[in-house]
């Protein structure tokens, strides 16, 4: 499997390139901004992009979709909670950091917890992790979970902007996330990379914790 991250726009968002080195097909996750370099990468990866994921929709993680979109023609998906946070983007992008956003792509696929996504030979399970936001979905194949802003390395995601709710984030982290095998690495939406042992045993926002 191919798998490169490109930290890209303001908040340093992690977009993920994956691809089948069989098929060449590939899948990019959270195009977040600098859809130019995302391209350029997909071009050196000599990938067809034939489906586009984001794990959730907040305006960071969207900045570059619509031209992604355009530039490869590949069908969007997200969970189908997601659909609010998705429409509110450029709204928030506008408050947020005073920047107008394109017009965003409606979605062709909409997601629920257990679906498959197939890109080449390798097949991505989802996995609804809400908290951050009520659509918040992580990626699964084999030992690699593409985590969204769910699961930091060392930290959590915030659940203080609308949507977000610090229980459901803390019981999908750790009845969904945790549970996984110590080696699965986790490949959040921002910072770099870790593995849920590591966050099981380390990070500090699980040592007080009590389900609620």
């Amino acid at each position: 499997m191919i798998l490169e991250t490109l930290t890209v726009g303001a908040f340093a968002v992690n977009c993920y390139v994956v691809g089948d080195e069989s098929t060449r097909q590939g899948m990019i996750v959270d195009p977040g901004d600098e859809p130019e370099r995302i391209m350029a990468l997909v071009r050196k990866l000599d990938l067809t992009i034939t489906l586009i994921v984001n794990t959730h929709c907040h305006a960071d993680h969207v900045g570059g979709l619509a031209a992604v979109k355009r530039a490869t023609q590949a069908q969007f998906a997200i969970h189908q909670a997601e659909v609010p946070v998705l429409e509110h983007a450029p709204a928030s992008a506008v408050m947020l950091i005073g920047q107008r956003m394109e017009p965003l792509p409606q979605p062709e696929i909409l997601l629920k917890d257990g679906d498959e996504l197939t890109v080449g030979n390798l097949t991505f399970k989802v996995m609804h992790t809400p908290g951050h936001t009520p659509g918040g979905i992580c990626l699964l194949h084999d030992d690699v979970c593409l985590t969204g802003d769910t699961l930091f390395n060392m930290g959590i995601g915030r659940f203080d902007f609308p949507g977000g709710n610090y229980n459901a984030l803390m019981k999908s982290i750790t009845q969904r996330l945790l549970t996984l095998p110590d080696n699965t690495g986790i490949y959040p939406g921002h910072g770099p990379h870790s593995t849920i042992g590591t966050e099981k045993n380390y990070n500090p926002f699980f040592s007080d914790y009590q389900d609620q």
